[in-house]
């Protein structure tokens, strides 16, 4: 029986470790979407760099979680309050956003990607955040049917950013949470969280 993953609050400690899942994450999930010059020439090391200024400079609604097995981390999630896209405004204060969910991808469909989104929601609900929202690469199926499994849905948003002069176009999607801070109907739930709430 494959252990289940500790799901815990990133420290700085985590800051070379998740750099390196998401680079590996971007570089396998992306492929085919962005330019693979661009993703070819991520640098770890360079976005360890930014990570650690993002995770200084992070006011206390933003919650990075990582998941851990074996010693080692094996997956990174971050969300916080909802961003102003294209200028418009933020939407409600009630509502989060789920930035990021990255998974190495030998470690893609072991259900750790799910304790953490499971994680994510729970910490959402209780931090007082009444819907979350996420943004997605249009063409990236495989994230698209998990969120849709989480139970998140597509709500016609959509937007496009450019990576090495390409157009890149991303869909919204959205799920309201439970005021109760337990996981929305349909989820497994987050197993073994260690996260403070």
């Amino acid at each position: 029986m494959v252990e289940p993953a500790q799901i815990r609050d990133m420290t700085q400690a985590d800051i070379d470790a998740v750099a390196a899942i998401r680079v590996r994450g971007w570089q396998a999930a992306y492929a085919g979407l962005m330019p693979q010059a661009y993703l070819d020439g991520l640098s770890a090391a360079e976005d360890a760099a930014k990570r650690r200024e993002f995770f200084e400079a992070a006011p206390p609604e933003v919650v990075n979680l990582v998941a851990e097995r074996d010693g080692g981390l094996v997956g990174w999630a971050v969300f916080g309050p909802v961003r102003a896209v294209d200028g418009a405004p933020p939407g409600p204060a009630s509502e989060g956003e789920l930035y990021a969910l990255y998974l190495p991808p030998e470690h893609i469909g072991t259900g750790i990607g799910r304790a953490l989104m499971d994680a994510c929601l729970v910490r959402a609900g209780r931090n007082g955040f009444r819907a979350l929202c996420l943004w997605v690469l249009k063409g990236n199926a495989r994230a698209r049917r998990f969120y849709e499994r989480a139970g998140f849905r597509a709500d016609g948003a959509e937007e496009a950013y450019e990576v090495a002069g390409v157009a890149v176009p991303e869909v919204r999607y959205r799920m309201p949470l439970p005021s109760s801070g337990e996981p929305p109907a349909g989820s497994q739930g987050p197993a073994r969280s260690s996260g403070s709430s």
